[in-house]
Parts: C-alpha cells; structure tokens; sequence
C-alpha cells in the first residue's frame, strides 16, 4: 500500500477539557455527496484514539505541499504528547482547530465510528467548508514519501491533455 498515492491531512478533535489532539492522515475519503459524508480511518493504538471515539465532531485539514506542511505531517504522524506546541493551527468560528494556510478545510460531526481490524473507520458528516483563497497543490504521499502532483513534463504547455507518464 505504500505505493498508492494519497492525500494528506490533519485530524482534530477536542478533548472534555477543551484541549486539541490530532494525527496526520493518509486513509482518507468522499463517501458520500447527499449527505456531505467522508470517512477518515485512525489505528486503535494511537494516543489520541479514545479522544475521537468520544467526541461528537473532528476537523479536517487538507494540507498543502511544501515543506512546511510535510514537516507538520511528520509531527503528527509521530507520538510526541503536545503536537501542537510549535503553532501552525488557528481556532474556527465553530470552536475546531485546524491547519493555518490549509489548502482546504471540513469541520465534521461525527455521525459513525466503524471498528475494523486495528483500525476505526470515522464516518464524518461536513458540516462546513471553509476555501481559502490562493488555491495551491495538495500534499500527496506515496512510496514513503512527499511527491508532487505534476512534474515538469505535465506542466508544458505542448503536452496534449490527459497525456503523461
């Protein structure tokens, strides 16, 4: 599977005590168009697991690519306790924290939670959209990696569409 491309983005929820938690996420997706549904997967082992199967909503944080949203992937794919000590998040008017300068961003009630193997499958219903404006490529991950989206050769102009490697 480390070779299938994915997205990547930032989980969180809140805690009883108001206090943020989140993971990176790669098994993400649209589930559903009426009702807005999508579905991110978390491993039942992870630190912040017992906080999201309590909690009624999550956030969603599309991250961009670039170095700066890599590096904030990798802290929260890690297992340090306060991952959201060195900024980089900023509240929303519904009370979520998500990702600054976030290519997109879906504040989510949680409507399901699916356990499945070593894994919970959370079935999230949108709630809000928040797209900032600048647009921007997505961070994708593949073979242990960040990637870009589209190399030079998709980027000429000369290079009829739909065509590439």
């Amino acid at each position: 599977m480390a070779r299938l491309p994915t997205g990547v983005a930032i989980v969180t929820a809140h805690d009883r005590h108001g206090r943020p938690h989140g993971f990176t996420a790669g098994s993400l997706c649209s589930l559903s168009v009426d009702p807005p549904l999508l579905l991110v997967c978390l491993a039942t082992s992870a630190r912040c697991y017992p906080v999201f199967a309590r909690s009624p909503r999550f956030a969603v944080s599309l991250l961009r690519e670039g170095h700066e949203h890599s590096e904030l992937a990798r802290r929260f794919a890690g297992k340090s306790p306060d991952k959201f000590s060195d900024g980089g998040f900023v509240p929303t008017e519904r009370g979520g924290t998500v990702v600054a300068g976030a290519l997109a961003v879906v504040e989510c009630v949680t409507r399901r939670r699916v356990d499945a193997g070593d894994h919970a499958i959370f079935l999230g219903e949108a709630e809000h959209v928040i797209l900032p404006e600048g647009g921007g490529r997505p961070a994708v991950y593949a073979d242990r990696g960040f990637r870009s989206l589209c190399g030079a050769d998709c980027a000429r102009s000369d290079m009829p569409r739909g065509a590439g490697p």
